[in-house]
């Protein structure tokens, strides 16, 4: 299998979903192209492995908690010319895919974004507080370190070619949540081609324990700002190492 004739990987970190892991390796599966798919068990809860050992998927363990720690995992294991990042929580569409891959010829990451009305599924977690918050913090972003159009700073649904992987992997540090922006940003000052495509946001399965709340929500916001500040700060730092 192979998409384009380069391979094709996908990483799915988890924590809880047991009750929607198995149907979204499934989809993935089901595209026909994706050579290897790669569970992060992030201390998951109970009977995650039983429902990952019904399908293609294979399975690595991480101990160190949080969802940075389970990506950075996830992409030192999978050996492929491009990596796919999602989560198994039923929000994304494994066949938007298709739609990141497209730009891959021409990007060294695609992102998706979740903030595009025609997208946006009944149910999803996208409020208006999600949603405009997202767009303001990509807009400071696009003036900050001068990029191309961005609408959306928290959407997990990503490719990434393998030099890419190489370059910006060991230039980040953080763990937890900030994880996803932390790379993005880090993409952005190694002058790393990036675009991002709508994709469709559904409503998820079981609680998000980031965002499913809305004063979490507004920490959550503006924890982003803060990093977003400081990682300008050490951007001429960053693009020297």
């Amino acid at each position: 299998m192979a998409w384009n004739q380069q391979t094709v990987a996908v990483v799915l970190p988890t924590y809880n979903e047991k009750n929607s892991i198995a149907g979204v390796i499934n989809e993935f599966a089901k595209l026909g192209y994706v050579d290897d798919i790669l569970v992060v068990n992030n201390n998951a809860a109970a009977g995650t492995s039983e429902e990952v050992a019904t399908t293609t998927a294979r399975e690595v363990h991480e101990s160190r908690q949080g969802y940075g720690a389970a990506i950075a995992r996830g992409l030192r294991e999978v050996d492929a010319d491009l990596v796919c990042i999602c989560e198994p929580d039923g929000t994304f569409r494994a066949s938007d895919l298709n739609k990141l891959l497209a730009f891959t010829p021409e990007c060294d990451m695609v992102v998706g974004s979740r903030t595009v009305s025609n997208f946006i599924w009944d149910g999803a977690n996208m409020g208006w507080h999600l949603r405009w918050g997202n767009w303001a913090l990509a807009k400071i972003i696009e003036v900050l370190y001068n990029t191309a159009y961005l609408s959306d700073v928290g959407c997990t649904f990503r490719v990434i070619r393998r030099n890419c992987v190489a370059d910006v992997l060991p230039r980040t540090h953080d763990a937890g949540s900030a994880f996803g922006l932390e790379l993005l940003l880090v993409t952005l000052i190694r002058r790393h081609r990036v675009v991002q495509v709508p994709v469709n946001y559904q409503e998820r399965v079981g609680v998000s324990s980031v965002t499913g709340h809305l004063h979490r929500t507004f920490a959550l916001g503006a924890k982003m700002l803060a990093f977003v500040l400081r990682m300008r700060l050490r951007r001429r730092a960053i693009r020297a190492q």
